[in-house]
Parts: C-alpha cells; structure tokens; sequence
C-alpha cells in the first residue's frame, strides 16, 4: 500500500500521484510537471464549466475524453498531463480528478520534506496572518509548512485549518454550533 508520508492519504490517490511522480522523474520532467499539476487545479477550481463537467456523473467520457485533451493540448499542458488525464478517464476516476491532482501535490510536498496545511478562512489572509501562522505551526513542531488557502465565506469569521489527518477549527460558525448544541442541552 502506498503512503503519502505524514498526510495520512493512502489509496487510489497516492498510488496515482507516486505513479506520475516516478514517471516525471524518469522522464525528465518532474519540476515541469509540478507546475503543470499545480495549474490544472487552479483551472478546475477555475472554471465552472470544467468542475460541472467533471463532476456530473453522466458526463459520456467517451465523448469527454477527446475534448478534454484538445483543451488541454491548446493551453499548452504537457503530454504526461494529459495522458494522466485520459488514464483517470479510463479508470473511471474523472470525478477524482481533483482528489488525484490534490494528492500528487501532497506526494511532492511529502518528497520534499513540505508539511502540507490546508487553511479554509472566512476572508482571504494578508501577509502578517499568513507570517503568524507559519509561525505558529514552526513552533508546533512543522517545519516546512506549504499553505493552500481556500476562502469560505459561510465559516463567517476564523479559520479551519487541516495538517494531515490533524483538524483544528476555530470558525465562528463552529463555536456557534456547539454554542447551540450546548443551549439545547441545558434546557
């Protein structure tokens, strides 16, 4: 069983991501691909035309396959990309394209020593909470942080913030929750 060291992702995603890692290496270009990988995300997270594609269960991929990798093969992505793409098609895995793109990213970040967190926040961060927070995950004890920020209104005020199989939530929206969870409990 494959293993994304310190993330706790296992299965179908990290035998994916350590499969294209080894094949990018092999060939040569690893740190392109890295970046290619990177930006097929950021396009899928994009465009919602791309994720209602993906997504929807009754997408013909026989059909989607072929536009699929003339889309990709015009905005210039790599042909290991896109045969990564038709594999996940084949495989039936088209609607875990992001969860394939998410754990190459952890795998790499894993190869190079990175301890992926995943931060959710209510607004986009600045700098200094950005700094404070690298900050304070230095002191817990990670070292190299790489943070994905993800913005959700509807926390309405703090942060969630995911390292590895680790959870800490200091939204508002869940201190609301307990706080009426607690309300209903007391009466």
């Amino acid at each position: 069983m494959v293993e994304i060291a310190g993330t706790g992702e296992t299965g179908f995603s990290a035998r994916y991501a350590a499969a294209l890692y080894a094949l990018g290496f092999e060939r040569g270009v690893l740190a392109e691909l890295v970046d290619q990988m990177a930006a097929l995300g950021r396009l899928i997270a994009e465009s919602e035309a791309l994720r209602h594609l993906i997504s929807n269960p009754l997408t013909d991929t026989s059909k989607a396959a072929p536009a699929l990798d003339q889309a990709l093969a015009s905005q210039g992505f790599l042909p290991i990309v896109r045969h990564f793409v038709a594999v996940a098609i084949t495989n039936r895995r088209l609607r875990d394209l992001p969860k394939l793109i998410q754990g190459f990213a952890a795998y790499v970040a894993a190869r190079r020593g990175e301890v992926v967190a995943h931060v959710d926040s209510a607004h986009e961060l600045i700098d200094v909470q950005r700094n404070q927070l690298r900050a304070r995950l230095t002191e817990a004890g990670y070292g190299n942080v790489r943070l994905i920020e993800t913005v959700d209104a509807s926390l309405l005020g703090g942060m969630v913030l995911k390292i590895g199989t680790k959870l800490y939530d200091t939204s508002l929206k869940s201190r609301l929750h307990r706080l009426n969870y607690s309300l209903k409990g007391a009466a």
